[in-house]
């Protein structure tokens, strides 16, 4: 009998010296059985090894590609904060920073540090409803396009994804159906794992998804909730028209289906598209916070929900543990009342203006999507790259992107795309990352 070991211990090492590509498939699976003399059960098991050890990635479909050249690499989260070992130029996390930033921030926090301020209970978590300051402040901060949220309907969490958290768990149950968008955040689907619910992709065309597509799906078996990200969706940074945002509302009003908007990268944004909450305020569940428009270290999330259902989440937020820190939310009010969070939302939009200018500079000639104060570029790869060979080979220079493979809700072909965050590097450091990413983009398309 073959030992599957020994033979995928032969494939690595064609990997290792070079005679196996990054990018190259192999035989299917039936094929490679017939090939080497061995039971198709076998085959199944190498293969399977091979992809334990993170040298090969099999695609629906598709087929089974080589992923990397290094024997010893280990499959990791695409989207996991950086280690100790991570490439020294990290374009998959995206906090954007400006310069002066510390200095407009330790004014409040220096009041707040006096022992008689921490005395008054800031050392401890705060209750879900926050305090009526945040809840006032949070108001006027979110406040767009003659939306303003009810202070009463706020509620605090330790950060946006925290309130992303609660807020899906208050409205699905183990086997719901959360509709989203093709490309979707990949937290929301880790958060469905969690949930034991099920992620339904909604089809879609340049300006988001069709409200035939929810109604679709809804039908086919009702739908938990909507997860949608109408304003700098996350990878493509697509805004959806208010012509689109009217045509959902009116199908979620009609099916009576929860929605949970995503607005964490909306202040990046200058038009005035009106939320969804505008649209049908009984049914969207807003969720924002300050990690992006301040620091991720400094922050506090906040859900924007219906008045019959502050209760519902105010629940989910304790029981998850996700209380926001009454610190963040003293400080998170004073940053707000002084116009520091103001200043730095608008020193931030004219940063990624210039990042999108030098992104689109350097990288001219492939095909992009972004948005002109978007953190990020979707690059679609030229042939013959994947996104999993490219992020390898990306990787191989320093430099970390996040393969297209990290956004799909549902099976299928997978994209040949990357995501890069442009807000987490210096200037130079990221025109010098662009470059070089070029030349790894036209190397494989000359060759």
């Amino acid at each position: 009998m073959t030992d599957f070991r020994l033979v995928a211990d032969r494939i690595a090492a064609d990997i290792a010296a070079g005679r196996l590509r990054p990018g190259q498939r192999l035989p299917p699976q039936r094929a490679f059985a017939r090939r080497n003399g061995m039971a198709a059960s076998t085959a199944e098991r190498v293969y399977g090894e091979l992809a334990r050890r993170g040298l090969v990635v099999g695609e629906t479909g598709r087929g089974t590609f080589v992923r990397a050249t290094e024997p010893d690499a280990q499959p990791g989260h695409t989207l996991a904060e950086a280690a100790a070992d991570a490439p020294p130029v990290n374009l998959e996390l995206n906090y954007p920073a400006v310069e002066g930033q510390s200095e407009l921030l330790a004014p409040a926090l220096a009041s707040l540090l006096r022992p008689d301020a921490l005395a008054e209970g800031l050392h401890r978590p705060a209750p879900a409803a926050g305090t009526a300051a945040a809840r006032e402040a949070v108001a006027g901060l979110l406040a767009t396009g003659g939306w303003r949220p009810s202070p009463d309907g706020i509620l605090f969490a330790g950060n946006a994804r925290q309130a992303v958290a609660a807020t899906l768990a208050s409205l699905v149950r183990p086997g719901g159906r959360i509709g989203v968008e093709e490309l979707t955040y990949p937290l929301v689907k880790e958060i469905a794992a969690r949930l034991g619910a099920v992620l339904v992709p909604l089809a879609h065309d340049e300006r988001g998804p069709l409200p035939g597509a929810v109604a679709a799906a809804h039908r086919a078996a009702p739908l938990s909730a909507l997860y949608l990200q109408p304003t700098l969706h996350n990878p493509t940074s697509l805004t959806m028209d208010t012509a689109r945002r009217a045509e959902l509302a009116e199908v979620v009003h009609t099916l009576g289906t929860p929605v949970v908007e995503d607005r964490v990268w909306s202040f990046l944004h200058t038009g005035d598209e009106p939320p969804l909450a505008a649209l049908a305020p009984g049914l969207v569940h807003v969720v924002d916070g300050l990690s992006k428009r301040v620091a991720p270290g400094l922050t506090a999330g906040f859900a924007v929900v219906p008045a019959a259902r502050t209760e519902a989440v105010g629940r989910a937020v304790r029981s998850g543990g996700w209380s926001a820190g009454a610190f963040a939310l003293e400080a998170a009010v004073r940053w707000i009342g002084d116009g520091t969070v103001d200043r730095l939302a608008g020193a931030k939009r004219r940063d990624a203006r210039r990042r999108q200018l030098l992104a689109a500079r350097e990288l001219d000639g492939f095909d992009l999507s972004s948005a002109p104060a978007s953190c990020f570029v979707w690059w679609r790869l030229p042939a013959p790259w994947r996104a999993d060979t490219f992020t390898a080979a990306a990787r191989a220079r320093g430099i970390a992107v996040t393969p297209g493979t990290a956004f799909p809700a549902g099976p299928g072909r997978t994209p040949d795309a990357v995501r890069l965050g442009l807000g987490s590097v210096t200037e130079p450091v990221l025109v010098r990352a662009l470059r070089d990413l070029a030349d790894v983009a036209r190397g494989a398309a000359a060759g």
